[in-house]
């Protein structure tokens, strides 16, 4: 395959908006970039997701939607629709130039060890409202197969990091709800989930203040840390894990962690150190220490989370993405532009070391208009 175009939609676990991107990509290189753009969600909007979230709790079968996930389903479709429309529209592409759409959907359950894993959005209808080709459920073979079925980005940070002038070799940190981290040295990538990323600091503030996130880490960097909680933590027996591993959103959510009557500042401050703390814990199990540290998503535009990581992390510097050129927003909306390309090429998408599959796996499914 040459190099096409491909655009990229993510609604991730921190539940903020849709992020979208296109590239140019032969599913192995990166050619180019192209525009970035975010829709946020409203207050309602994310309500309805939230809820979808506690609905799939219970799922059993993945094709189930029960209840609010079938108007969750169709609000997810229909933003993701508006939202690629509306890009198309400011960035004045032509849709017959996009050889393709990488659509996430919103996970609202992940339980690899039960072999099940649930992304809500209706792949075939978006791709015949939009006219174009349309890769989506990009899990679901991974896990049928014993994979963890996440994180999926590794064979991206892979295509970005390869060539990147820093010392090798590096850690491409995501920090969404939940956070992973990718290894590359050359050969095929390491990856795992780390631990909680933005989901806990943003429910705590949610549920304290109401505000939805701790904007810039203003709170926390006024908090005390408490690190008897920290450690606590941290003695979960995911953290003593090998790589590759994944989380769900939920899994330490604060009903099961026993959380302290903080305030808000000694809330947050606590909270943001138990996520750099948690990378931290993971160096140990990845082939060698990083000697460079890139890190994208939410985490990455909140300076106390990065100073809390440098720290942590040291002596490896630590950068952002934007900082080496890349997008922190939109870096898994790039993603699964690059997913969607080797889905429709029939490349592997996953990986023994980033998700503990026996053999490199294709997934997803391409929907045609």
């Amino acid at each position: 395959m040459g190099v096409v175009r491909a655009i990229g939609l993510m609604s991730g676990t921190s539940l903020d908006g849709v992020d979208v991107a296109l590239i140019e990509t032969d599913g192995e290189r990166i050619a180019g970039f192209g525009p970035v753009g975010y829709r946020p969600y409203s207050d309602e909007e994310q309500a309805l997701l939230r809820r979808a979230l506690a609905e799939g709790v219970r799922l059993t079968d993945r094709t189930a939607r029960p209840g609010v996930l079938a108007e969750a389903e169709a609000f997810v479709t229909r933003v993701h629709a508006e939202t690629v429309e509306a890009f198309l529209k400011a960035e004045q592409i032509d849709k017959a130039d996009v050889t393709i759409v990488g659509f996430h959907g919103q996970t609202v359950l992940h339980k690899p060890a039960e072999r099940l894993t649930v992304q809500i959005g209706d792949g075939a209808a978006l791709a015949r409202r939009l006219g174009i080709p349309v890769a989506y459920d990009f899990r679901a073979a991974d896990v049928e197969h014993g994979g963890q079925g996440a994180p999926l980005v590794p064979v991206f940070h892979q295509a970005l990091a390869r060539d990147l002038d820093r010392p090798h070799p590096i850690a491409v940190l995501n920090i969404g709800g939940v956070a992973n981290v990718t290894w590359v040295d050359g050969g095929d990538p390491v990856a795992c989930d780390t631990g909680p990323g933005n989901a806990l600091i943003d429910d705590f503030m949610r549920a304290r203040t109401g505000s939805p996130l701790d904007r810039d880490g203003d709170e926390a960097s006024r908090g005390a840390i408490d690190e008897a909680f920290v450690d606590r933590v941290l003695a979960h027996a995911f953290f003593d894990l090998p790589c590759p591993k994944s989380l769900d959103r939920n899994a330490f959510a604060f009903a099961n962690m026993g959380l302290p009557d903080f305030t808000v500042a000694n809330g947050a401050a606590t909270l943001s150190a138990l996520t750099a703390a948690a990378v931290a814990r993971v160096v140990q199990r990845l082939p060698e220490p990083p000697r460079s540290w890139i890190v994208a998503g939410g985490g990455a535009r909140n300076p106390t989370l990065m100073r809390l990581l440098a720290q942590r992390l040291a002596p490896a510097p630590v950068e952002t993405a934007d900082a080496v050129g890349w997008s922190s927003q939109s870096i898994e909306a790039q993603a699964f532009a690059y997913l969607a390309v080797r889905t429709q090429a029939g490349l592997p998408i996953t990986f023994p070391l980033t998700t503990g599959v026996s053999q490199p796996m294709t997934g997803g499914v391409v929907a045609n208009p």
